[in-house]
Parts: C-alpha cells; structure tokens; sequence
C-alpha cells in the first residue's frame, strides 16, 4: 500500500569525540622525552541531505533513533586518533525540521543535495603534551572527548509544487491532474478518494513545464482539524498558484458559489497570505447537463458580491472531454513566468511561539545548577558543569585537580557554602560521589 507519511519524530545522537591519551617518550638515549600522549578524533555528526528521489518520510516510520560513531582515541608518539565518519540521513526535498525542545525551525531543505548538521559530533580530547608547562613539565593529564551532541527533531515534509488544486472533494482535482500529467491518482464518484497529495509534472508545447498537486478535498472547518484538515494545508503553503476548481454540475444553481467562499474562508483562517496567491477559478465539469445554466448563476454571483476586491479569473473546462484544459495549463505557466516565491513560513513562526512559550530561554541558563537529594547528598548539574566532567579522566589524579580547580573558577564551591553545605557532606555529580572540604 502506498501511504503518505509527511510529518515523523525522529532522534539524532552525534558521536562522541575521542579520549586524549597520556604517555611518555620512552627511547633509547632519551632521558628526558617527555609527555607524547596524542589527541582524540572527532565523532561523527547527523546530516540531512536531500534526495530527490524520495517522496515520503516513509523511511523514518520504523527507524527513528539515529547514533554516530565516537572519535578514536589518542595514542602514543603524539599520534591524533582516527576522527569517526559523518552519518548522513537522506530526507525528500521541502523536509521543514524542527527542534522540539526550543520548538526553534533549525532548517528547510528545499535545494538539489542541500545538507543540514543537525547534531554535532564531539570534538577529540587533548592529549598530556597540551598541558606541559615549565612548573609541570610532565603532565598526567589528558581530556575525555567531548559529548556529541543529542537533539529530538520532528521533520514534516512539504510537497514541492508550483501549482496547488484546491476545491471540495469530487470537484474534479485528480481527474485534471491525470490528464495534464503522467500522475495516475486513484479516481472514484465518492468524496475523498484522495487521502493523500499526488504530484505531478505539466509539460507544455512551447517547452516550459511545472509541478502540480492536487491536494486532498477540503470542508468547512479544515483549518480547525475537521476532515483531513490541517494535514494537507501544509502542502499549500509552498506553492505559487492556485487554480480553486468548483464543481459546476450540482442541482443546486448556488452550491457552486457556496463553497468557492468555504474554501478561501478556510485558506483565510489557516494563514491570510494565502489568499495573496494568484488564484484561478476553473469551472469544472461543464459537458454535464446544469453546468452551463450553474456557471452564469455562478458568475452572477460573484459580481453581486461586493466583499470582493477584484472579480476572480474563471476558466471553464471539461477534464472528461479535454475541453479548456491545455489553454488552462498555457495561462497557468503565464501566471507562474510573473509571479515571485512566497514567503512559506508565516504560519510556521505562530506555531513556534506556542513551543517558546514553555522552552526555557537558554541566555537564562546558568552554567551549573545545585539540588539536593532526600538522602542530604547535594547534587551538581548544568550543561556546562557536565561538559567540563565528562571531558575529564577520572582515572588520573592530576586531571582530578584540574577538575576541581575549574569548578573553584565557575563558583561552585561558593554556591554550595552559601546553601549551607558542611565539611564531609557527599556531593554528586551523575554517578560520582566525594566528600565536600573546606
């Protein structure tokens, strides 16, 4: 079954840098060689690149935590270890990726191979000849390698079409689409045979050519979630024209003109810009019996409505018979020649405050946090704080001290005795615990 998969969650973690080395020089007739420990390499990033031959976000539906390969550590005769292969992650082109933790849009790939880092690798810790110094000539000190870093993305795909169809279910939308292009969407009498977007390329006599979509029928109500709602208004977003087809065979002579005005109220309700697109009216189905009688209602109507700015372009046609259909498609490439790309994201930068709105504001976030257990242990955190303890190798006292200096530097040890922390008290960083000393 072919299913349309356009919006996913997915998590990237990036490889975490080597581990710098600590060694010595140990050769013949070298006395004094000194430190020679080498650094760590640099663990693999997350890249999205885009691939033109997908289609979907289909891929990601059981593959949805992606991990790259850590650095290599440092070795001996001040050799740097290897640095880890970049992971790169194929994503269709219009794929929108969003941050879901600051609700931030971090990047939209819309270019031919456009490559996004989405998650950084580590860099590779220093080796002990990074720390030798006149006083301490040789060091036993070396880094661990920084964390990669670790995000919780959601990708939503937006079709990449120059022109949209938009209309209720049944109007004639897929129909259109399979005779102007080689797409063969599914057709029925029924409403809402099309359940998800179909593209397709339009390709002219006089050699221009266009992508078309036709969008999944909408009702009263779209913009709110109602049918298949704001799910395919997304699609339309991207697309420069709009050609609003209306069904003109009803037995209703102002049905047709009912729901050309539910439609643009819900384009309206959804974002207002996009009633700014160049929009064509066709008329659809006019080789049935009412449709002629319908169209001259329909005109008569929209020229007594006077909430109108300018009176819309209508074109009738018949998709069955062909009537209309290839001096529709030579004013739509006219109508595309002359007019620019739109601004996409207007709706997607309202949807981003409501995610800010509980996201922390990271200028706010200090570099270390103090908590404490049930048990009295206090209990260090912050980014920082633990950046700086996982970069350190515990293993080697030196590099304690360093560790312990550093935390001196950032004011730790004065926040913990301004919260009342006592000689001997336990302290805990993850799972490392010591004793607090004055």
């Amino acid at each position: 079954m072919n299913m349309f998969v356009d919006q996913i969650k997915i998590e990237v973690h990036a490889g975490k840098g080597g581990d710098g080395m600590v060694a010595f020089r140990r050769e013949k007739y070298v006395p004094n060689g000194g430190p020679a420990g080498g650094d760590g390499g640099r663990g693999g990033s997350i890249i999205l690149k885009v691939d033109e031959g997908l289609r979907t976000l289909m891929d990601f539906r059981y593959h949805r935590i992606f991990k790259a390969k850590n650095g290599g550590n440092g070795m001996s005769k001040q050799m740097t270890g290897p640095s880890a292969e970049d992971t790169i992650i194929a994503v269709p082109q219009g794929t929108t990726v969003r941050d879901l933790d600051t609700g931030e849009i971090i990047g939209d790939l819309v270019e031919k191979d456009q490559e996004l880092v989405v998650a950084k690798g580590g860099r590779g810790g220093r080796g002990n000849i990074h720390f030798a110094s006149a006083k301490n000539p040789a060091p036993e000190i070396a880094e661990n390698g920084e964390p990669g870093e670790d995000h919780y993305l959601e990708l939503e795909l937006k079709m990449l079409a120059d022109v949209g169809l938009i209309g209720f279910p049944s109007v004639g939308k897929s129909t259109l689409l399979s005779v102007v292009t080689g797409a063969k969407p599914k057709i029925a009498t029924y409403e809402f045979t099309t359940l998800t977007p179909n593209l397709g390329m339009v390709m002219l006599p006089d050699g221009r050519d266009f992508a078309m979509a036709d969008m999944p029928g909408l009702i009263e109500g779209a913009s709110k979630g109602i049918g298949l709602g704001l799910k395919f208004l997304r699609h339309i977003e991207r697309t420069r024209v709009l050609l609003h087809l209306v069904d003109m065979s009803s037995e209703d002579p102002h049905q047709a003109i009912e729901r050309y005005r539910q439609i643009n109220k819900e384009l309206a309700n959804y974002d207002p810009e996009l009633l700014k697109r160049p929009q064509i009216v066709v008329a659809t189905k006019m080789d049935l019996p009412n449709s002629a009688d319908n169209l001259a209602a329909f005109k008569a109507d929209l020229a007594a409505d006077k909430t109108l700015e300018k009176q819309p372009e209508i074109f009738p046609i018949s998709a069955v018979t062909h009537q209309g259909v290839q001096q529709l498609m030579q004013l739509t490439a006219d109508l595309l020649d002359k007019t620019p790309a739109f601004d996409s994201e207007s709706h997607d930068k309202e949807l981003v405050a409501e995610y800010r709105a509980a996201a922390p504001d990271k200028k706010d976030e200090t570099d270390f946090t103090i908590t404490k257990d049930e048990d009295g242990t206090w209990v260090l955190g912050g980014e920082k704080l633990i950046r700086l303890f996982k970069m350190t190798d515990l293993t080697h006292e030196e590099s304690q001290l360093r560790f312990a200096r550093q935390l001196r530097h950032m004011g730790v040890d004065d926040a913990l005795r301004a919260k009342g922390v006592q000689d001997g008290d336990l302290v805990r960083i993850e799972k490392f615990v010591f004793e607090f000393i004055q």
